[in-house]
């Protein structure tokens, strides 16, 4: 089974030789998803996959021709300090454009200034441009734009892991599931966040809105 929220987390918490080293090849789709996410937010370039006709190429720090990025919107005078929300691949026969449009309008539905980019990707050994969308929003508010990717788009795909990882287990394997234990990481996650947001409150001695 395999958890969306711990891969962010994880891929997050690696070197760049340490993200580098993992395989994509070998993950599923919704794993090489957000691994693809972490190696752009990071400029890295992957080496070129053995055997694939097209592999998947990111930036370096210097690769990104700055001349050719197109924007869908007028900027925001806040994207300079603006940070990453989700990045989506543009591939052939894939709907990644849609798929960043259906994320930009939950976070305009929330409330949350965004701003989708459309940037071409030129590695100096590649003569085909790549092409990447990125979602950015204001650095303050990444926490919120979070909580609302995962809660409109992206804890879609983990129900369907659950789902896929539900339906290959036997009768008796099913019955045995303990939620409880299963979910245990994800209430302690809720814990830890109110414990923090408490904490502060009580530091500086402010009453939260009701």
């Amino acid at each position: 089974m395999v958890d969306l929220n711990y891969l962010r987390r994880h891929y997050a918490s690696l070197s760049d030789d340490g993200l580098l080293a993992i395989d994509a090849t070998e993950l599923v789709d919704a794993a090489r998803r957000i691994y693809d996410e972490e190696i752009a937010a990071r400029g890295l370039e992957r080496e070129e996959e053995e055997g694939g006709d097209d592999p998947e190429i990111e930036a370096a720090p210097g690769d990104v021709d700055r001349e050719s990025t197109e924007e869908t919107d007028g900027e925001p005078d806040w994207l300079g300090d603006a940070t990453v929300a989700a990045t989506f691949a543009v591939r052939a026969g894939t709907n990644s454009e849609d798929y960043a449009v259906e994320a930009r309008d939950a976070l305009e539905a929330a409330g949350i200034e965004c701003h989708l980019s459309r940037i071409k990707i030129e590695p100096p050994q590649d003569p085909q441009p790549r092409e990447e969308l990125r979602l950015m929003i204001p650095s303050k508010l990444s926490f919120n734009a979070t909580s609302v990717l995962d809660k409109e788009i992206f804890n879609r795909e983990e129900e369907a892991l659950w789902k896929a990882h539900f339906e290959e287990l036997s009768d008796d394997e099913l019955r045995a599931v303990d939620l409880r234990f299963i979910l245990a990481g994800l209430r302690d996650r809720i814990e830890r966040a109110t414990r923090a947001y408490q904490e502060e409150l009580a530091q500086r001695e402010i009453t939260p809105r009701r």
